[in-house]
């Protein structure tokens, strides 16, 4: 080897020991807390606090939406009702308009009637259309209404059907019930049920006598 090569090699250093590396006591501490295992603990009041008015916010909307709710059914309660009045009211006031309709074509008749009388000056003929119109009037409220005349005459007296206005005594031979003896107004019934009672004059039986006991009770005393 050449004394050059010798001047240039490197001389060999010496190696220093490493020192232990070093632990800090705070980080041994378990009171001082380390950052990593409690993050940010100073937010944790402000996120209960959004999350509180978060609910609150929900609660009132909802709340909102149940009011509006029960107002519009409110509304809707009162204009049915106002409704329900207001369609009562108007079949009240058109409930005969059927029975109306089916009347005026009886007044044309009437008219028709009066015009022909002032023209002919004739009773029968006023009389015949008068009683055709009665007839045709009759036939109408019983066909299409139910309404019917019930005869009084000659009927036994029910004070249901007929309304005395006049009384008169009948004799031994008249039986022993009052009868209707005369009919002053017929009386009508719709349906099954009795709108307007009969006036009639009504026959008491005779008043029973002395005699007439004695003839009643003599065969069973025998």
């Amino acid at each position: 080897m050449s004394i050059k090569q010798q001047e240039t090699r490197p001389e060999p250093q010496e190696k220093v020991p490493e020192s232990p590396p070093i632990v800090s006591d705070a980080a041994d501490s378990p009171e001082e807390g380390d950052s990593r295992s409690e993050p940010f603990p100073d937010d944790a009041p402000i996120s209960r606090m959004a999350i509180l008015e978060a609910e609150l916010s929900a609660a009132r909307e909802e709340l909102s939406a149940v009011n509006d709710k029960y107002l519009r059914k409110l509304a809707e309660d009162a204009n049915f009702r106002k409704r329900m009045i207001r369609e009562k009211e108007d079949g009240q006031r058109f409930a005969v308009t059927s029975l109306l309709g089916d009347l005026i074509p009886v007044l044309d008749d009437f008219d028709r009637a009066i015009a022909s009388a002032e023209t002919q000056k004739d009773y029968a003929v006023l009389h015949d259309g008068v009683q055709l119109i009665r007839r045709q009037l009759g036939s109408v409220l019983e066909a299409k209404y139910g309404l019917a005349r019930f005869e009084s005459l000659g009927k036994s007296f029910d004070p249901n059907h007929h309304e005395a206005v006049a009384m008169v005594q009948g004799g031994p031979e008249d039986g022993d019930e009052a009868v209707v003896a005369e009919e002053f107004l017929p009386g009508y019934g719709l349906h099954d049920r009795v709108i307007r009672t009969a006036k009639v004059r009504v026959m008491m039986p005779a008043p029973k006598t002395a005699d007439s006991d004695a003839l009643a009770s003599g065969p069973e005393a025998e």
